[in-house]
């Protein structure tokens, strides 16, 4: 056998070996990328859900609490832009914003005493903890399956055969809001009145 056909043999398995990787990775990617879209399927339903509840739960506001007009205009606008949001990026921008107006519609519950005894608004508010849970858990799981499927295509070789596939990193991870960072600011200062806490979301 001549050294020049040692040579094409040796290149023939090299390449092949190289193809076989190749595949092998874009198997992988593929399979990781369709986890974190399942991920945000799950995401996208329980946000569909609140989207769905926060009509219900503001109509029984209103009713009694009429003069919170500014609440219930960042409530429309901000559940507006979550219905209208087409990716990922931009329906988690818009649910941060909703998570702020539903804090602040939450706490001027605090200012109606007959809110709090509300039987409809006592269930729809149960019905929206219970999706809020939901939604925490549905972030985690997507949030996971995103920093799996990043972490994997920034890995040597991965990262040489993602691009080659085409796969690029996706940074649309759901993270804390502004005001959830911040220390909830209690006053004791009003007299005959109890502490209000600021919302944390």
């Amino acid at each position: 056998m001549s050294k020049g056909l040692i040579v094409i043999i040796v290149l023939i398995l090299i390449a092949l070996a190289i193809f076989g990787q190749y595949v092998s990775v874009r198997n992988t990617l593929v399979t990781k990328n369709e986890a974190v879209k399942a991920a945000w399927s799950q995401v996208d339903i329980v946000l569909q859900r609140r989207a769905d509840l926060i009509p219900n739960l503001v109509e029984t506001v209103k009713g009694i609490a009429k003069q919170e007009q500014t609440v219930f205009g960042d409530i429309a606008k901000a559940r507006s832009q979550l219905l209208s949001a087409g990716t990922p990026s931009e329906k988690i921008a818009a649910n941060q914003q909703l998570d702020g107006a539903l804090g602040r519609l939450l706490a001027i519950v605090e200012n109606y005493p007959q809110l709090k005894s509300n039987e409809n608004f006592l269930r729809l508010q149960d019905e929206l903890a219970g999706t809020e849970n939901r939604i925490a858990v549905e972030r985690k799981r997507y949030n996971d399956a995103l920093q799996d499927y990043n972490t994997y295509i920034q890995k040597f070789p991965a990262n040489i055969f993602a691009r080659w596939a085409g796969f690029k990193p996706n940074e649309a991870y759901f993270t804390a809001t502004e005001g959830s960072r911040q220390v909830p600011k209690v006053d004791f200062t009003t007299p005959n009145s109890a502490p209000q806490a600021a919302p944390a979301r």
